[in-house]
């Protein structure tokens, strides 16, 4: 198996613009509200994602009891936004639904999670702090959807437009990774002491 072609399903390029339409999705559908809740909670889980891979970088923070460096951002990401991108579509079906579409989001992230350490990239402590952590969100999200959407307006057609977004962002890579490694040194003189 290509495993390159499964972690790529987790990547910011593909997943941060999915994230945002998917906010857009949910401010047509549930209102400003749950929108916010969504972009605060991504938001947050992003920041922590951040903060451990500047200390991991900048300061050689290494958690060795549970041979963790960082929180998986392919991890948190892809938990987070396919399962509540996923709970969306279904739930245009049938409000029951957006349980289904929550797991087969958590499914998903797990398979690009798998790919992330049969990589090489993280260790299986660091794929699972990021399911989870994105897995959190999503269910926060989504819990705020309760029933039918307010305006249903065409949930399919947007579900659909969606996949086909993932599928120009698809194989690109986000280069937030060479970013924080470039400079590293500037502000590990900031954040270690």
């Amino acid at each position: 198996m290509n495993w390159y072609r499964i972690t790529d399903l987790g990547d910011a390029a593909v997943t941060l613009p999915l994230a945002l339409t998917t906010g857009l999705w949910l401010l047509q559908s549930n209102g400003w509200r749950v929108a916010l809740r969504w972009a605060l909670c991504l938001a947050a889980a992003a920041a922590l994602v951040l903060a451990s891979k500047l200390l991991h970088t900048g300061c050689g923070t290494v958690l060795e009891r549970f041979d963790m460096r960082v929180i998986s951002g392919h991890a948190m990401l892809s938990s987070a936004v396919w399962s509540v991108f996923l709970g969306l579509l279904l739930r245009s079906f049938r409000a029951a639904w957006r349980q289904a579409g929550f797991v087969l989001g958590l499914l998903l992230a797990a398979l690009i999670c798998f790919s992330r350490v049969r990589l090489g990239a993280h260790t299986p402590a660091e794929v699972i702090a990021g399911w989870l952590l994105g897995g959190a969100v999503a269910f926060w999200v989504l819990r705020a959807c309760q029933g039918a959407p307010k305006r249903l307006g065409k949930c399919l057609i947007a579900g659909v437009a969606l996949l086909g977004l993932c599928t120009v962002a698809y194989g690109r890579h986000a280069p937030f990774q060479q970013i924080i490694w470039h400079y590293s040194p500037y502000y590990a003189p900031v954040i270690c002491y």
